[in-house]
């Protein structure tokens, strides 16, 4: 089952960015864009980007959103 997780974050110019990311078959994909009228483009997560991630899964542990599988699955996809 896929999982998509989103969010906005700010960067250290001050633009804000859409983050999307998708979790399917063991792969992390993050996505990014700014602006309304801009396309999604591929980018490279930063440690920040990942806690975020991370416990933004967390949550959904609790509401049976992801399983503990699933969440252990995605931790071990964080880079070390």
């Amino acid at each position: 089952m896929g999982m998509e997780f989103g969010w906005w974050d700010k960067d250290e110019e001050g633009k804000k960015w859409h983050i999307k990311v998708r979790f399917h078959g063991g792969h992390v994909v993050f996505n990014r864009k700014h602006g309304h009228h801009s396309s999604w483009e591929l980018f490279e997560p930063k440690d920040e980007q990942w806690d975020r991630l991370l416990s933004e899964a967390e949550r959904r542990l609790p509401r049976r959103l992801m399983s503990t599988k699933e969440f252990n699955d995605l931790k071990g996809q964080r880079p070390q």
